[in-house]
């Protein structure tokens, strides 16, 4: 597969089906093209409904990972993914990073082997052509930390020779590669970390930048003779937030032949509340910055939808407090936004979500798309339901969510007085209400 393909394929959907547009224009929804599959950069087909493993934190990377059920995996396959970057092993925690890694591996072979006519082990780029082909999800197996490398470079070939095909340098903190973004020293690449880039090379195995700091990151560019990818990051000049790449960052790796990959992450709004007008944000800048050919999604979950959307934001807040009690959280990734990110229902966040989040950016009142104030506190439960229906405008829509106790039962319609007033802060006196 050349290049070009297989960095259009990467960005998949993410930019051909979403009529993303880079003139200014407004959006235009287009349906998926059936001469395109999905790649999700940095993802995974899990169920989030499930309870995690007893004695472990869901997505924290302390404790061991449920894998898939029947749900998940069909899921995944109607979503229309050919291939998802998969995390395994050690991320971190108290396991040995080696060990645990290498452990992990087996499992995630075990499972690919007990699911042989959904799923595939990818080696290679045909491989994911093969997936597609056969209507199968192909694992690409890739770390989120390289600490698992201990004072020896050579491992690098264990695990490529074991078949993990991306590995990411850093987590949030400092390892002995290098800085993780939630360093305030910002130090860079250590020169054992070069030599890691340097075995990364050699054995053809993708450097992911993606958690670490930016000079490590800028060094890591640097230090590598193969492209780099960013699987999971948003844009910091969208959001400022250590999660986020500056546009430096953002345009070497484009520049070097890489590619990035937008999250659906909290970290996308400065409030911990994204929503998916912050991933066309946040894809549109990208875009602008590296070139739409190097610019894809790397979602960092699953497509299975949450069935309780006030039990997953409950299980977000505990995953934030665990990975802050261990050191590892990143800021921005607060509650009550937590992991979760609304309004993307599975199986279609990716190829379905593409083609509908230019529709609603078009289609939403501005006052809707502007108005955090109203989202947090409708997934608080402070609110049972989106009041869209008052229709009222901008100026008015900010003031009635801050101050005033109005039931939002939308019987002043488009009465102007009554917004007037509720703009101004004032207790709504429609008479009806």
């Amino acid at each position: 597969m050349e290049r070009r393909t297989f960095l259009g394929a990467a960005a998949g959907i993410g930019l051909s089906t979403m009529g993303v547009a880079c003139d200014g224009s407004e959006p235009v929804a287009e349906p998926p093209r059936s001469d395109l599959f999905v790649i999700n950069m940095l993802g995974g087909i899990r169920n989030p409904n499930r309870p995690p493993p007893e004695g472990s934190s869901e997505g924290s990377g302390l404790g061991d990972r449920p894998g898939p059920d029947a749900r998940a995996i069909s899921d995944a396959l109607a979503s229309g993914t050919a291939a998802v970057n998969t995390t395994l092993g050690y991320v971190a925690g108290p396991r040995d990073p080696f060990e645990s890694s290498v452990a992990d591996i087996s499992r995630w072979n075990r499972i690919i082997r007990e699911h042989p006519d959904s799923l595939l082990k990818v080696r290679s780029a045909s491989d994911i052509e093969r997936a597609a082909r056969e209507g199968r999800v192909g694992i690409i197996q890739g770390f989120q930390n390289a600490a698992m490398m201990g004072d020896d470079a050579r491992r690098v070939g264990v695990f490529a020779g074991l078949g993990v095909k991306i590995i990411q340098l850093t987590y949030n903190v400092a390892n002995q590669l290098g800085h993780g973004s939630m360093v305030p020293e910002n130090g860079g690449l250590t020169d054992f970390g070069r030599d890691v880039v340097a075995e990364l090379n050699a054995t053809n195995t993708l450097v992911d930048l993606s958690h670490s700091g930016e000079q490590t990151c800028l060094d890591g560019i640097d230090a590598s003779t193969a492209p780099v990818a960013i699987t999971h990051t948003g844009c910091r000049a969208v959001t400022d937030l250590p999660r986020n790449k500056t546009d430096r960052e953002l345009r070497l790796v484009a520049e070097t032949g890489g590619i990035v990959g937008i999250y659906f992450m909290p970290f996308l709004a400065a409030d911990g509340m994204a929503v998916a007008e912050d991933v066309v944000r946040h894809v549109e800048h990208a875009v602008q910055v590296c070139g739409e050919e190097h610019v894809g999604i790397g979602t960092d979950g699953g497509t299975t939808a949450v069935d309780d959307m006030e039990a997953a934001y409950e299980a977000a807040r505990r995953d934030v407090e665990a990975r802050r009690a261990a050191g590892i959280g990143a800021a921005g990734g607060s509650p009550p936004g937590g992991a979760v990110l609304p309004r993307l229902p599975g199986p279609g966040p990716v190829r379905g979500g593409a083609h509908h989040l230019p529709a609603r950016r078009a289609n939403a009142p501005a006052w809707c798309r502007s108005s955090r104030i109203c989202r947090a506190r409708i997934s608080s439960g402070d609110l049972p339901t989106c009041s869209r229906r008052v229709g009222m405008a901008p100026s008015a829509w900010s003031g009635f969510w801050d101050s005033t106790p109005c039931v939002s039962c939308g019987k002043c319609g488009a009465n102007r007085t009554a917004q007037a007033a509720i703009g101004r802060g004032l207790n709504c006196d429609w008479p009806q209400c």
